[in-house]
Protein backbone atom coordinates (compact mmCIF):
# COMPACT_ATOMS: atom_id res chain seq x y z
CA UNK A 1 0.00 0.00 0.00
CA UNK A 2 1.42 3.50 -1.10
CA UNK A 3 2.28 5.36 1.64
CA UNK A 4 3.21 9.43 1.49
CA UNK A 5 5.68 10.79 3.81
CA UNK A 6 7.00 14.27 3.11
CA UNK A 7 10.64 15.57 3.94
CA UNK A 8 12.06 18.73 5.26
CA UNK A 9 15.25 19.55 4.59
CA UNK A 10 18.37 22.20 4.44
CA UNK A 11 22.24 22.83 4.08
CA UNK A 12 24.11 26.02 4.19
CA UNK A 13 27.50 25.07 2.35
CA UNK A 14 28.76 27.15 -0.22
CA UNK A 15 27.50 25.76 -3.83
CA UNK A 16 29.63 26.88 -7.47
CA UNK A 17 27.41 26.20 -9.32
CA UNK A 18 23.66 26.43 -8.16
CA UNK A 19 22.25 25.49 -11.74
CA UNK A 20 23.90 22.70 -11.84
CA UNK A 21 22.21 21.92 -8.82
CA UNK A 22 18.88 22.79 -9.81
CA UNK A 23 18.57 20.84 -12.96
CA UNK A 24 20.02 17.67 -10.83
CA UNK A 25 17.35 17.99 -8.25
CA UNK A 26 14.67 18.94 -11.03
CA UNK A 27 15.20 16.04 -13.28
CA UNK A 28 15.76 13.47 -9.83
CA UNK A 29 12.47 14.58 -8.46
CA UNK A 30 10.18 14.44 -11.62
CA UNK A 31 11.29 10.54 -12.36
CA UNK A 32 10.71 10.17 -8.96
CA UNK A 33 7.57 11.21 -9.08
CA UNK A 34 8.08 13.88 -6.38
CA UNK A 35 6.23 16.79 -5.63
CA UNK A 36 7.35 19.73 -3.55
CA UNK A 37 9.73 23.47 -3.76
CA UNK A 38 13.20 23.23 -3.63
CA UNK A 39 15.70 26.74 -3.58
CA UNK A 40 18.85 26.98 -4.26
CA UNK A 41 21.16 29.64 -3.94
CA UNK A 42 25.54 29.72 -3.82
CA UNK A 43 25.25 29.88 0.12
CA UNK A 44 22.64 26.02 0.26
CA UNK A 45 19.63 24.62 -0.52
CA UNK A 46 16.40 24.70 1.25
CA UNK A 47 13.38 22.17 0.00
CA UNK A 48 10.30 20.34 0.83
CA UNK A 49 9.22 17.18 -1.13
CA UNK A 50 6.41 14.70 -0.70
CA UNK A 51 5.73 11.27 -2.13
CA UNK A 52 5.40 7.69 -1.71
CA UNK A 53 7.77 6.03 0.32
CA UNK A 54 10.33 4.23 -1.99
CA UNK A 55 11.00 6.95 -3.97
CA UNK A 56 11.55 9.47 -0.92
CA UNK A 57 14.11 7.34 0.46
CA UNK A 58 16.25 7.23 -3.06
CA UNK A 59 15.77 10.79 -3.27
CA UNK A 60 17.43 10.75 -0.13
CA UNK A 61 20.05 8.26 -1.10
CA UNK A 62 21.12 9.85 -4.06
CA UNK A 63 20.61 13.87 -2.49
CA UNK A 64 23.48 12.33 0.41
CA UNK A 65 25.67 11.09 -1.89
CA UNK A 66 26.72 14.77 -3.23
CA UNK A 67 29.74 15.62 -0.59
CA UNK A 68 28.18 19.14 0.48
CA UNK A 69 24.84 17.72 1.08
CA UNK A 70 25.75 14.73 3.28
CA UNK A 71 25.69 15.86 6.63
CA UNK A 72 22.12 17.74 5.25
CA UNK A 73 19.37 18.03 8.15
CA UNK A 74 16.27 16.39 6.79
CA UNK A 75 12.84 16.08 8.95
CA UNK A 76 10.24 13.43 8.02
CA UNK A 77 6.40 13.88 8.74
CA UNK A 78 3.55 12.14 7.37
CA UNK A 79 1.82 13.12 4.10
CA UNK A 80 -2.02 12.98 3.24
CA UNK A 81 -2.30 11.29 0.53
CA UNK A 82 -0.98 10.27 -2.87
CA UNK A 83 -3.26 10.44 -6.28
CA UNK A 84 -3.85 7.37 -8.52
CA UNK A 85 -0.23 8.42 -10.40
CA UNK A 86 1.40 8.37 -7.13
CA UNK A 87 2.24 12.24 -6.69
CA UNK A 88 1.40 13.62 -3.50
CA UNK A 89 -1.66 15.75 -2.43
CA UNK A 90 0.24 18.13 -0.39
CA UNK A 91 2.22 20.14 -3.09
CA UNK A 92 0.45 21.42 -6.89
CA UNK A 93 3.88 20.59 -8.14
CA UNK A 94 7.75 19.81 -8.24
CA UNK A 95 9.56 23.47 -8.14
CA UNK A 96 12.97 23.95 -8.10
CA UNK A 97 14.49 27.59 -8.63
CA UNK A 98 17.54 28.93 -7.71
CA UNK A 99 17.36 32.46 -5.53
CA UNK A 100 19.60 34.92 -4.29
CA UNK A 101 19.07 33.45 -1.04
CA UNK A 102 17.65 29.83 0.47
CA UNK A 103 16.22 32.37 3.01
CA UNK A 104 15.61 36.12 2.77
CA UNK A 105 15.66 38.17 5.57
CA UNK A 106 16.73 41.61 3.81
CA UNK A 107 20.29 41.71 4.59
CA UNK A 108 22.13 39.86 2.19
CA UNK A 109 25.32 40.68 2.52
CA UNK A 110 25.70 39.94 6.13
CA UNK A 111 25.31 36.34 5.75
CA UNK A 112 28.28 34.23 5.83
CA UNK A 113 28.83 30.29 5.04
CA UNK A 114 31.24 28.07 5.50
CA UNK A 115 31.51 24.30 4.73
CA UNK A 116 30.23 23.98 8.17
CA UNK A 117 27.64 26.19 7.53
CA UNK A 118 26.52 30.06 8.87
CA UNK A 119 29.67 31.69 10.32
CA UNK A 120 28.38 33.93 13.65
CA UNK A 121 25.36 31.94 14.54
CA UNK A 122 24.17 31.11 17.60
CA UNK A 123 24.62 27.89 19.81
CA UNK A 124 22.99 24.82 18.44
CA UNK A 125 21.00 23.27 21.59
CA UNK A 126 19.28 19.69 20.58
CA UNK A 127 15.79 19.51 22.60
CA UNK A 128 17.75 17.76 25.40
CA UNK A 129 20.27 20.51 25.80
CA UNK A 130 17.08 23.38 25.53
CA UNK A 131 15.49 21.54 28.48
CA UNK A 132 18.45 21.53 30.65
CA UNK A 133 18.92 25.31 29.56
CA UNK A 134 15.28 25.97 31.22
CA UNK A 135 16.46 23.67 34.05
CA UNK A 136 19.40 25.48 34.77
CA UNK A 137 18.23 29.57 34.02
CA UNK A 138 14.37 29.43 34.60
CA UNK A 139 12.47 32.23 33.56
CA UNK A 140 15.40 34.00 32.44
CA UNK A 141 15.46 32.64 29.18
CA UNK A 142 13.86 34.03 26.17
CA UNK A 143 12.30 31.64 23.68
CA UNK A 144 12.36 34.24 20.48
CA UNK A 145 10.03 33.05 17.78
CA UNK A 146 11.84 33.28 13.90
CA UNK A 147 8.87 33.04 12.07
CA UNK A 148 6.09 34.79 11.12
CA UNK A 149 3.02 36.06 13.73
CA UNK A 150 0.58 34.27 11.55
CA UNK A 151 2.40 30.97 12.14
CA UNK A 152 2.60 31.81 16.08
CA UNK A 153 -0.90 32.29 16.61
CA UNK A 154 -1.61 28.52 16.28
CA UNK A 155 1.65 27.25 17.99
CA UNK A 156 4.41 28.27 19.65
CA UNK A 157 6.92 27.36 22.86
CA UNK A 158 5.04 28.95 26.20
CA UNK A 159 5.87 32.43 26.89
CA UNK A 160 7.60 33.51 23.66
CA UNK A 161 8.72 36.53 22.26
CA UNK A 162 6.78 37.02 19.31
CA UNK A 163 7.88 39.87 17.21
CA UNK A 164 5.36 41.76 14.96
CA UNK A 165 6.39 40.43 11.96
CA UNK A 166 4.42 39.55 8.56
CA UNK A 167 7.58 38.18 6.78
CA UNK A 168 11.35 37.43 7.67
CA UNK A 169 12.56 40.83 6.22
CA UNK A 170 10.64 42.33 9.22
CA UNK A 171 13.25 40.87 11.55
CA UNK A 172 16.00 43.28 10.82
CA UNK A 173 13.75 46.12 10.89
CA UNK A 174 12.81 45.79 13.99
CA UNK A 175 16.50 44.54 15.50
CA UNK A 176 17.86 47.83 13.84
CA UNK A 177 15.30 49.70 15.74
CA UNK A 178 15.90 48.31 18.95
CA UNK A 179 12.69 47.02 19.69
CA UNK A 180 14.38 44.00 21.30
CA UNK A 181 17.31 45.67 22.92
CA UNK A 182 16.11 44.66 26.23
CA UNK A 183 16.45 40.97 26.01
CA UNK A 184 20.65 41.62 25.50
CA UNK A 185 21.95 40.44 28.50
CA UNK A 186 19.25 37.37 29.20
CA UNK A 187 19.73 33.42 27.14
CA UNK A 188 17.82 33.93 23.88
CA UNK A 189 16.96 30.97 22.13
CA UNK A 190 15.40 31.30 18.71
CA UNK A 191 13.30 28.80 17.32
CA UNK A 192 11.74 28.41 13.62
CA UNK A 193 9.97 25.20 11.77
CA UNK A 194 12.27 23.76 10.69
CA UNK A 195 15.28 25.23 11.87
CA UNK A 196 16.62 27.02 8.82
CA UNK A 197 15.54 30.46 9.67
CA UNK A 198 17.02 30.39 13.05
CA UNK A 199 20.68 29.53 11.39
CA UNK A 200 20.42 32.87 9.94
CA UNK A 201 17.96 35.03 12.81
CA UNK A 202 20.89 34.12 15.65
CA UNK A 203 23.67 35.27 13.11
CA UNK A 204 21.82 38.70 13.43
CA UNK A 205 21.43 39.05 16.66
CA UNK A 206 25.32 38.20 17.54
CA UNK A 207 25.97 40.76 15.56
CA UNK A 208 24.01 43.12 17.01
CA UNK A 209 24.96 42.64 20.32
CA UNK A 210 23.00 39.57 21.81
CA UNK A 211 25.24 38.22 24.10
CA UNK A 212 23.70 34.61 24.67
CA UNK A 213 22.24 33.27 21.72
CA UNK A 214 20.91 30.05 20.90
CA UNK A 215 18.97 28.28 18.27
CA UNK A 216 17.28 25.01 18.66
CA UNK A 217 18.62 22.76 16.35
CA UNK A 218 16.15 21.45 13.95
CA UNK A 219 13.99 23.74 14.82
CA UNK A 220 10.16 22.93 16.24
CA UNK A 221 10.02 19.60 14.07
CA UNK A 222 12.31 18.22 15.50
CA UNK A 223 11.50 19.24 18.81
CA UNK A 224 8.02 17.60 18.67
CA UNK A 225 9.62 14.38 17.06
CA UNK A 226 11.31 13.97 20.54
CA UNK A 227 8.89 15.46 23.60
CA UNK A 228 5.41 15.87 21.13
CA UNK A 229 3.34 17.75 22.98
CA UNK A 230 4.43 17.03 26.76
CA UNK A 231 7.49 19.40 26.89
CA UNK A 232 7.70 23.00 26.31
CA UNK A 233 5.95 23.61 23.07
CA UNK A 234 1.63 24.46 23.08
CA UNK A 235 -0.32 23.94 19.90
CA UNK A 236 -0.11 23.12 16.57
CA UNK A 237 2.72 23.58 13.61
CA UNK A 238 2.04 25.49 10.74
CA UNK A 239 3.47 24.07 7.71
CA UNK A 240 3.75 25.39 3.85
CA UNK A 241 1.57 22.63 2.02
CA UNK A 242 -1.79 21.67 1.83
CA UNK A 243 -1.87 20.17 4.98
CA UNK A 244 -1.78 23.76 6.78
CA UNK A 245 -0.49 22.25 9.99
CA UNK A 246 0.83 19.43 11.66
CA UNK A 247 0.03 18.06 15.78
CA UNK A 248 2.92 16.17 17.12
CA UNK A 249 0.27 14.17 19.16
CA UNK A 250 -3.75 13.68 19.95
CA UNK A 251 -3.56 15.71 22.85
CA UNK A 252 -1.52 19.00 20.91
CA UNK A 253 -3.48 22.40 22.25
CA UNK A 254 -5.75 24.33 20.19
CA UNK A 255 -4.42 28.00 20.75
CA UNK A 256 -5.66 30.13 17.71
CA UNK A 257 -8.72 31.98 17.77
CA UNK A 258 -10.83 32.50 15.12
CA UNK A 259 -11.21 36.07 14.08
CA UNK A 260 -14.61 35.71 12.79
CA UNK A 261 -16.18 34.26 15.87
CA UNK A 262 -13.77 33.66 18.66
CA UNK A 263 -13.16 30.16 18.48
CA UNK A 264 -10.33 27.73 19.25
CA UNK A 265 -9.09 26.51 16.03
CA UNK A 266 -5.82 25.90 14.59
CA UNK A 267 -6.46 26.05 10.79
CA UNK A 268 -5.70 29.04 8.87
CA UNK A 269 -7.25 30.23 5.04
CA UNK A 270 -6.50 32.49 3.06
CA UNK A 271 -8.90 35.64 2.95
CA UNK A 272 -11.84 35.32 0.73
CA UNK A 273 -10.98 39.12 -0.86
CA UNK A 274 -9.49 38.80 -4.19
CA UNK A 275 -7.39 41.97 -4.25
CA UNK A 276 -5.67 40.39 -0.59
CA UNK A 277 -3.22 38.09 0.09
CA UNK A 278 -3.38 37.74 3.51
CA UNK A 279 -3.81 34.71 5.73
CA UNK A 280 -5.29 34.48 9.17
CA UNK A 281 -6.63 32.51 11.70
CA UNK A 282 -10.70 31.29 10.53
CA UNK A 283 -12.84 28.45 11.63
CA UNK A 284 -14.47 26.49 8.79
CA UNK A 285 -17.78 28.24 10.15
CA UNK A 286 -16.41 31.36 9.39
CA UNK A 287 -14.28 30.63 6.61
CA UNK A 288 -16.01 33.69 4.60
CA UNK A 289 -15.02 35.99 6.75
CA UNK A 290 -12.53 38.59 5.56
CA UNK A 291 -9.49 39.09 7.19
CA UNK A 292 -9.49 41.67 9.79
CA UNK A 293 -7.93 44.61 7.09
CA UNK A 294 -11.60 44.13 5.17
CA UNK A 295 -13.84 43.51 7.74
CA UNK A 296 -16.61 46.05 7.63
Amino acid sequence: MPTPKIVLFYAFTPLADPDAIRLWQRDLGAALKLRGRILISKDGINGTLGGDLPAVKKWLRRFREYPAFKDADVKWSEGTALDEDGYSLDFPKLSVKVREGIVSFGAPGELQVDEHGVIGGGVRLNPQQLHELVAQRGDDVVFFDGRNALEAEIGRFRNAVVPEADTTRDFVRLLDDGAFDDLKGRPVVTYCTGGIRCEVLSSLMVSRGFGEVYQLDGGIARYGETYGDDGLWEGSLYVFDRRGSVDFSDHAAVIGQCVGCGASTSRTANCPEASCRRQFVVCEACDAVPCPEHAA
